[in-house]
């Protein structure tokens, strides 16, 4: 049995929590994970980051695909780590979006329409 419970602000719902534990069967060990809870980023963020911001940057550079320009700026934005193999060298970027929160994902997009501003490319806002 594998349980996820997110528990809003408040006293309530920490009692709500050690009510489910006491409840567990106690003929089995259990393996209880507690871990702060943050919005992941959301479909229409993702939509825009690709359906607008990828779409318009690649517009300004011939060659690059929107792949390419995600990878760029998340190493830009999160840094960079060196990978070797296969006799080479090369970098990746140190964080991936798919991890990010909404907080986290939406200062991602304005950095990359910050960096956009400073090349001339007009990044226009999302749709609220």
């Amino acid at each position: 049995m594998k349980q996820t419970i997110i528990l809003p602000k408040g006293r309530a719902n920490r009692e709500r929590a050690a009510t489910v534990i006491q409840s567990l069967p106690t003929d089995k060990a259990w393996l209880v994970t507690i871990e702060e809870h943050k919005l992941r980023r959301t479909e229409q963020q993702n939509r825009y980051l690709w359906g607008v911001v990828y779409a318009t940057i690649v517009q300004h550079l011939p060659g690059w695909r929107p792949d390419d320009v995600h990878e760029f700026m998340l190493g830009e934005h999160f840094g960079w780590e060196m990978l070797e193999g296969f006799g080479a060298m090369r970098q990746r970027p140190i964080r991936t979006s798919s991890a990010l929160n909404k907080q986290d994902f939406s200062d991602h997009l304005l950095f990359i329409q910050q960096k956009c501003a400073e090349l001339g490319i007009y990044i226009p806002d999302p749709e609220t």
